[in-house]
């Protein structure tokens, strides 16, 4: 598809390294003319709903990536009405800006896909899904060849040890990886923060913080420096 005719797009951004990697297939491609990063943010914590990064972490992320970036507050806890309510006043504004398609970096889940077809269907928009069907384990190592540098900021205890939050999102990570983990988390296994891309101007400087437990997950924040 060329520069012309490439539908522009917001990105659904969560911090995490599928979206990044979609970005950057969808630019690789020409899919579309990425105009903003979407994202939705817990107004109790300030923080990226469920990764729980934090805001000045995601608005680093959108300064290196080039991009403004449309935050949609949720409450919390926050119903489905709300969420809905809340995401179709943010896509009027998308349609404002002659947005016509939402990015998303979902890779295998179909009633996720299906919902998220659903409501911009509902919306008047066209969700594009650049990753879909791809081999999960083959592509969570081309993330850290690709030279995207993640951190885990949230994991289900259930599923990994709880000393695993804030860990590096590299092939040592992946090699040890329990039986049954998804390799690049999609059935919720964890969540992960982006820190430098090549699709970054430059690398967030960040430390580790505190690491918490709450509503059933471990959470590792990534504190800002500078």
């Amino acid at each position: 598809m060329d520069a012309v005719s490439a539908p522009r797009a917001a990105l659904s951004w969560s911090s995490g390294k599928d979206c990044t990697l979609a970005l950057m297939e969808v630019r690789r491609q020409g899919l579309a003319e990425v105009v903003t990063l979407l994202t939705t943010t817990n107004s109790q914590f300030d923080h990226v709903a469920m990764h729980g990064t934090r805001d000045r972490i995601l608005r680093a992320q959108a300064r290196a990536v080039g991009l403004p970036l449309l935050n949609v507050p949720l409450p919390w806890p926050c119903s489905n009405e709300a969420y809905e309510a809340r995401m179709a006043g943010a896509v009027e504004r998308l349609k404002a800006q002659g947005i016509t398609h939402v990015i998303f970096g979902d890779l295998f889940l179909e009633d996720v896909r299906a919902w998220r077809e659903a409501r911009m269907a509902e919306c008047g928009m066209q969700a594009l899904f650049p990753l879909w069907g791809r081999d999960t384990g083959a592509l969570s190592r081309q993330m850290v060849d690709d030279g995207i540098r993640a951190h885990l900021v949230t994991l289900d205890p259930a599923r990994l040890p709880a000393d695993l939050a804030g860990a590096a999102y590299d092939h040592a990570f992946l090699d040890a990886l329990p039986e049954g983990v998804d390799p690049c988390g999609e059935n919720g296994e964890f969540h992960t923060a982006v820190l430098d891309a090549p699709c970054f101007a430059a690398p967030i400087p960040a430390r580790r913080g505190e690491t918490e437990s709450r509503d059933g997950f471990v959470y590792a924040d990534l504190v800002p420096l500078g």
